[in-house]
């Protein structure tokens, strides 16, 4: 079997996935490295920030995204994103959870040169997928449902670095079953985990933009957006009173205009001295309207919370957050989703040919899988408790057996330990026999 159909196996790609084109740009082709070195080294075009966003734009993109064009979904995101609401609470689903602690599992030789340098500085497996790289494309896959980067090697080093791409120039065509990414140099077609091209999908193997948040988190950014700017607008017109100069009827023009002017002038801490007959006083709105835009606001910030987090969270104004909190503040089974979803991409498209490379193609059945411990900390206590209240049970039934039979002999009954490790889930393994001393070999002597 070689490297392409290990791939495929690896991570389960369809039989009838269309291979690319015949003469299709690949990574490694000279001519895409000599366009990228203009560029210096970059590979993603300029973004396109789209300032003002309506509901029809909402719409052209969810018809776009159906066509496989998910330009209009990701700028709408990356808009969102401005929001500090939404900002705050994606950020501890996805910054908080790429930063807490991670478990590696494998080969020991593999899982010692990923945790290499970790008592220093980083580990070798944090310089490969730095931080905000993970947390940008766990972001992604939250919002638009996929999310895609590169591995690029680094001179002097035996493993790449991840950089995470704008899902803005993602493409899908229907009729190939396959993603493309539209570049600098041209359109490229993506293959994930082929060493270079790493593609992020939570949001399902088929159309997994429609499993994302974007349009509800889209719409409630728009509604949000636009009751800020009519609320802006409220206060510039209404918020400072009109000022109303009243003069005697008497008056001559000259002095009505000498007055209107003196009123004009209005500033901080002015004083007046009127005779009878002049007067001042300020006109101002006695209406309600800004309530409405208020409450939109606020109904909106529901909608993102409920959307990202999945409850109401509180915010605290703290400065950052402990291990414990971001179970407090994210639902537990959606921080296990984005952590499964982001480990399942590092062990299928990051880690097969950083290993591939280094141990060969043998080492790819029992290599190394990381995944984060996102268990929170009181049921780390409860699980502890758990086991000490089983082991004090196992205990007292096995004596309470023995005793009812009048002995070890008598027993009529005897615990099922294994029955009982079984039931509590608790974790063991078969003691190994001792094989005792090495038998003495006689010789016989001639």
């Amino acid at each position: 079997m070689g490297i392409a159909s290990r791939i495929a196996s690896l991570l389960g790609i369809s039989a009838y996935t269309r291979p690319a084109a015949e003469g299709a740009l690949t990574l490694d082709d000279p001519a895409v490295e000599r366009l990228r070195e203009q560029f210096g080294g970059g590979l993603q075009p300029i973004p396109f920030s789209q300032t003002r966003w309506y509901l029809s734009d909402l719409e052209a993109a969810e018809h776009n995204a159906d066509a496989g064009h998910l330009a209009g979904a990701a700028r709408l995101m990356r808009a969102a994103r401005k929001d500090g609401v939404l900002a705050g609470v994606l950020s501890t689903r996805t910054d908080g959870l790429v930063r807490l602690p991670k478990r590696f599992r494998g080969r020991d030789e593999i899982v010692a040169a990923l945790e290499l340098g970790h008592e220093q500085t980083r580990s070798v497996f944090d310089e490969m997928c730095p931080a905000p790289e993970l947390s940008a494309l766990a972001a992604d896959g939250v919002l638009v449902g996929v999310g895609v980067g590169e591995l690029l090697p680094v001179p002097g080093r035996n493993y790449p670095v991840l950089v995470r791409y704008d899902p803005e120039f993602l493409i899908y065509r229907w009729y190939e079953n396959r993603w493309y990414f539209r570049s600098n140099v041209g359109l490229i077609p993506i293959t994930p985990g082929d060493g270079r091209w790493v593609l992020h999908v939570p949001g399902g193997r088929c159309a997994p933009w429609q499993a994302a948040l974007w349009r509800a988190v889209g719409r409630a950014y728009i509604r949000k957006e636009h009751a800020s700017i009519h609320k802006d607008n409220w206060e510039a017109k209404l918020a400072n009173p009109a000022r109303v100069a009243l003069a005697p009827q008497g008056a001559s023009e000259g002095q009505k205009d000498a007055w209107f002017k003196r009123v004009m002038a209005w500033g901080i801490n002015t004083v007046f001295s009127l005779t009878p007959g002049y007067d001042v006083k300020l006109l101002e709105s006695n209406g309600r309207g800004y309530e409405s835009f208020e409450k939109t606001i606020a109904a909106q910030d529901v909608e993102f919370k409920m959307a990202v987090a999945g409850q109401l969270v509180t915010s605290d104004g703290g400065a950052g957050f402990q291990n414990s909190d971001i179970h407090r503040s994210i639902r537990a089974d959606l921080i296990k989703a984005t952590s499964d979803a982001l480990a399942y991409t590092v062990n299928t498209q990051v880690l097969p040919p950083w290993i591939l490379g280094r141990w060969g193609e043998a080492a790819l059945r029992d290599g190394a899988v990381v995944e984060w411990d996102v268990t929170p900390p009181k049921d780390r206590a409860a699980e502890a408790q758990a086991m000490v209240t089983t082991a004090n049970a196992i205990t007292a039934m096995a004596e309470a057996l023995l005793a009812t039979g009048g002995g070890a002999e008598g027993a009529a009954h005897e615990l099922d330990v294994d029955a009982m490790i079984a039931r509590f889930g608790i974790p063991t393994r078969r003691r190994q026999a001792d094989p005792g001393p090495a038998p003495v070999r006689l010789r016989e002597v001639a």
